[in-house]
């Protein structure tokens, strides 16, 4: 990989679960916010491309970096190469997440491990390797994405809400850890959002999410990148430990 000038001047994001729909909007607006973005993937190469190319079109700087947030190994090695190649980590969007739906009698170890490991262990492995950055920088914002469903729960999601949950009790703790390192640990719980999940709803479907919602309509990618792009700045240098909900008034 390699960076020009401009960027390597720029304060470094990296969002994790950053080629499409929240994440995508998160490592857009960043870079819009004037960091250079990284822009991590697991999978999805072609489509971190693409947010990449959005970026870069709409005058922005960033690059790919694609490894398994459940991978601790992997985390520590891209982590690594961050500090030595492109210095300190300003910010960490740990976006990257999935739910595997399902009754508590019916939900198979596999898909309990394969829901922590992403959603929790791999938010955690991230902020560990971020932290010694951002700790010899005395500056740094871990902003992690969970969910409405963390704070409410749901019926068929116990795992994931589990996980979710555990972000939220994990960042309190660290916030409260690296305070004094003027390093600050914010959570976002989105609602419900348009992305292609929800877009493959029923209308009855989303007849009945909308009228849990007070406000009447659906968030959008976007409602959650400027939260992040709030947390990211030295507006919001006296917020930490804070879970922030953006959802709509569904739960208060």
């Amino acid at each position: 990989m390699s960076t020009n000038d401009t960027s390597s001047k720029k304060p470094l994001a990296l969002v994790t679960g950053a080629s499409r729909g929240i994440g995508a909007s998160i490592a857009e607006q960043l870079a819009r916010d004037g960091f250079h973005v990284v822009v991590n993937y697991a999978a999805s190469e072609a489509r971190a491309q693409e947010v990449l190319a959005r970026i870069e079109a709409a005058g922005g700087t960033g690059e790919l970096l694609g490894f398994d947030v459940a991978n601790s190994a992997q985390v520590d090695e891209k982590f690594e190469w961050l500090a030595k190649n492109r210095g300190p980590l300003r910010v960490l969007v740990n976006n990257a997440g999935i739910t595997i739906d399902g009754l508590l009698i019916r939900l198979k170890d596999e898909d309990l491990e394969k829901t922590l490991s992403i959603d929790l262990k791999g938010a955690i492995y991230c902020t560990r390797a971020a932290a010694k950055m951002m700790m010899r920088a005395r500056e740094g914002s871990v902003i992690q994405i969970s969910s409405v469903i963390g704070e409410m729960g749901n019926a068929g999601q116990g795992a994931y809400a589990a996980a979710k949950a555990g972000l939220i009790g994990f960042s309190k703790s660290i916030a409260k850890e690296l305070g004094s390192r003027n390093v600050r640990v914010n959570v976002i719980t989105p609602g419900y959002i348009a992305t292609e999940m929800t877009g493959a709803l029923t209308e009855a479907q989303k007849e009945a999410i909308l009228r849990t919602i007070p406000l009447g309509f659906l968030g959008t990618p976007e409602d959650i990148a400027h939260a992040v792009s709030f947390l990211a700045s030295p507006k919001s240098r006296f917020v930490t430990g804070q879970v922030i909900g953006i959802n709509g008034g569904m739960y208060m």
